[in-house]
């Protein structure tokens, strides 16, 4: 779950080996795990595209992908619920499961901030879009985050 140095190292390693068999050229220097702390302040560097990985007590919930020119959906929009029809608060606001932490609209980014563990990859853009989708869509295989996809569509192993 990322938590120490060989997590991160073995699935990066995963991730350069799936990419180069597809025909990207990538070195491991273009992809650069960050943990944004606790409470989260990530950090959009110019010139890169991310994914961004929110975890909460060992499973991941969310893995998105951000453009250069959508740095809104990498700072604040899952912190709020009202932000855009898909977003990681609204998905905790609407989960049964979650009920047990009395969150609200008002609350929820709070709560997220500093309960929820996030990892950024910071990826060179350079590496281009096809490989960004991969990279999300590898992410998405391994660990099936719970608010991802249309639920009829989810195949949970």
């Amino acid at each position: 779950m990322w938590d120490v140095p060989e997590e991160i190292k073995a699935d990066k390693e995963k991730i350069i080996s799936i990419l180069r068999q597809t025909g990207i050229r990538v070195e491991e220097e273009q992809i650069v795990f960050v943990d944004s702390g606790n409470p989260h302040k990530p950090n959009y560097p110019r010139g890169k595209v991310a994914i961004y990985a929110f975890q909460y007590k060992g499973r991941f919930l969310k893995i998105g992908k951000v453009s250069e020119k959508n740095k809104s959906r990498f700072y604040s929009h899952h912190y709020h619920p009202s932000r855009n029809q898909s977003n990681l608060s609204k998905s905790i606001l609407s989960d049964p499961e979650m009920s047990v932490h009395s969150l609200d609209a008002d609350s929820v980014g709070d709560w997220i901030r500093l309960n929820t563990k996030r990892v950024d990859l910071i990826i060179d853009v350079s590496l281009g879009m096809f490989a960004l989708n991969l990279i999300e869509a590898i992410l998405h295989c391994m660990y099936k985050p719970k608010y991802e996809g249309l639920k009829n569509l989810r195949v949970d192993l």
